[in-house]
């Protein structure tokens, strides 16, 4: 159980099940429940891959900054441990969304938001372009369940999931930003510092507000 819950937290557990849940909310909206129930796993299949590579990557950087919060820093779980699941599970969750609830046109649509994911843990997080995985991610994960639903995602949705995305990024980078910048970790919210940073968090939730009230809401 020790393992397991050393798995799940390397997989940045929270994250992971918002993602799934919403993932999982949106679909039982628009269709049959066990259908939801199977999109809500192939989806949390590949956030695993995406936090998974993430503490990999970031193992020394976190052992420097002292995160016992890491299971890798503390040794719940080891690197060579951690990297065989994500081989293990990266074709399982690719043949999961590619043939499972999602289809071949919604799977490949999520599979690209992983892709986004997995590009920012090892080149975009150092980039000034650092907020655009996130953007295309968080467009992509509602556009992947309209798909598999047989549905054409309105544009609102994909306009909102993708500024929330953005807005998320500048927020989560704010509790390491310090420590991001002694590792030469040079995204655009650490370039910006964490004044601007904030600013641009409550701007981009005004730009959600506007297109919330601005836009026909409908599904």
């Amino acid at each position: 159980m020790k393992k397991i819950s050393a798995y799940a937290a390397a997989a940045h557990f929270g994250p992971t099940m918002l993602v799934t849940t919403i993932a999982f909310v949106l679909a039982l909206f628009l269709g049959p429940y066990t259908t939801a129930l199977g999109i809500a796993l192939t989806v949390f299949l590949g956030q695993l891959i995406i936090g998974w590579s993430n503490d990999i990557y970031d193992y020394q950087d976190d052992r420097k900054h002292q995160r016992t919060n890491k299971p890798l820093v503390v040794g719940t779980v080891t690197v060579r441990e951690l990297t065989r699941a994500t081989y293990i599970f990266i074709p399982i969750a690719i043949i999961a969304n590619l043939i499972g609830p999602l289809g071949l046109t919604g799977g490949s649509v999520y599979l690209l938001g992983v892709g986004c994911g997995i590009a920012y843990n090892f080149y975009f997080k150092f980039s000034l372009l650092s907020p655009l995985p996130y953007a295309i991610a968080c467009a992509a994960l509602p556009a992947s369940v309209f798909y598999g639903l047989e549905r054409t995602p309105p544009l609102w949705i994909l306009a909102t999931g993708s500024v929330l995305g953005v807005a998320f990024h500048f927020l989560n980078v704010l509790k390491d930003l310090s420590q991001d910048r002694e590792s030469a970790i040079g995204g655009l919210p650490q370039r910006m510092g964490k004044r601007n940073s904030v600013g641009i968090v409550v701007f981009l939730l005004s730009v959600v507000l506007v297109i919330l009230l601005t836009s026909n809401i409908s599904v």
